[in-house]
């Protein structure tokens, strides 16, 4: 019997080990990982650059608490800044820690303009993380549920809809900010059009809002683009990270810039393992690699021809209602609710997800060859052909 909590419907293995693209199990059986820790093993597995860093890290330094000055921070928070061309970073431990300072901002934000009651304005189908803040902002009932009173201060609009914000502004003077995710993950993998947020864009500058993007999924190169809204041209007021930030080890970043710079003052916010010296090593390799390997040009050109080979394997199927994303983030929606995929593909040696009950994602690490991308379009083909004609 096991002591942990009940939270997870986990699947009946576990891994011992990984190189590059591939996990083995316990039993020593292999896969070929096409979730990549649910897009934050941006380096695959076992890096040996990735992995040289850390020891050597670790033989120096894992912790000396945000009391001191920490280079690692300060240069990982400058490359991020680079990267991003924003102001500011915090660092905190995940996604949700990100968001909840990206949401703390924004209410100051609101209180430093005299805005007694600011509210947020979030979307449909949406996904922020499971803390009650964020879960609050987050768009999916099913996740809510048993957890309320939840927290107040949001306001919800459909997803890719600028007429409903702007119906928003005009009837509401609270509110302070937009959160959004550029790329739905969660949601199904919803690629809006570039409009959309350059839209919210024009709409949070003639409101004086913070335009607030979470690419904790889709940012650190996944897209073909440090980040995904820079296929839009435009330049965020706060953007928060995670996941494939320190590519397996845990860290956070809530970034800003323009009005939303200065906004947070000593004691406005803190965590005492966020930024340590360990998590920003991480970071820092992540960054290098992906710089100096060409990453952001090989996730676009593999994703491109992941979603090329399924849709030539895939072209007539019935059931295939459509095949999206950018870069290594994939969508694969089905006209049926196809979860039984996930144990289905693990029998055929393949890790994949399915997420809004009838999108198969696909996150494979950056790293991924074209023969491994071959491999992964052949078994998710057959997969699906068997899974929709049984």
């Amino acid at each position: 019997m096991s002591h942990l909590m009940n939270t997870y419907a986990r699947q009946a293995l576990a891994f011992s080990h990984g190189a590059g693209a591939w996990l083995w199990d316990t039993d020593g059986k292999r896969y070929l990982d096409g979730l990549s820790g649910i897009a934050v093993n941006t380096l695959g597995h076992a890096h040996p650059r990735f992995t040289a860093a850390l020891k050597a890290q670790i033989d120096k330094l894992i912790h000396c608490s945000n009391v001191y000055q920490v280079p690692q921070q300060e240069q990982l928070a400058d490359k991020l800044c680079a990267a991003a061309r924003m102001q500011e970073v915090f660092f905190s431990n995940s996604g949700c820690e990100a968001n909840e300072a990206a949401l703390k901002l924004a209410r100051l934000y609101g209180h430093n303009k005299g805005i007694d009651a600011p509210t947020i304005i979030v979307m449909e189908k949406s996904f922020h993380g499971r803390t009650l803040a964020t879960l609050s902002a987050t768009g999916n009932r099913k996740v809510q549920a048993g957890f309320e009173p939840l927290v107040k201060g949001f306001v919800r609009v459909p997803y890719a809809d600028l007429e409903a914000v702007r119906q928003v502004a005009q009837n509401d003077s609270n509110v302070v900010a937009v959160l959004v995710e550029p790329i739905q993950g969660e949601g199904g993998v919803r690629t809006p059009e570039a409009s959309y947020l350059q839209g919210l864009r024009e709409i949070c500058d003639a409101q004086e809002w913070l335009l607030m993007l979470d690419e904790v999924q889709c940012g650190m190169g996944r897209t073909g683009k440090w980040f995904a809204h820079q296929h839009t041209g435009i330049l965020p007021d706060v953007m928060t990270l995670a996941k494939g930030l320190g590519s397996g080890v845990p860290i956070g970043a809530c970034l800003a810039a323009g009005r939303a710079t200065g906004t947070f003052k000593p004691g406005n916010h803190g965590s005492t393992f966020g930024g340590n010296p360990l998590a920003c090593t991480a970071g820092i390799a992540t960054l290098d690699i992906i710089e100096q390997d060409g990453l952001l040009a090989h996730a676009a050109q593999t994703g491109q021809f992941i979603r090329d080979g399924l849709g030539d394997g895939l072209q007539g199927v019935a059931g295939v209602k459509e095949i999206r994303g950018l870069g290594l983030m994939i969508g694969i929606e089905l006209d049926k609710p196809c979860a039984e995929l996930v144990k289905l593909a693990l029998a055929r040696g393949l890790l994949i997800n399915v997420t809004a009950d009838s999108v198969i994602r696909l996150l494979p690490p950056l790293i991924l060859t074209r023969e491994e991308a071959q491999q992964l379009v052949d078994g998710l083909v057959a997969l699906i052909k068997d899974f929709l004609q049984s």
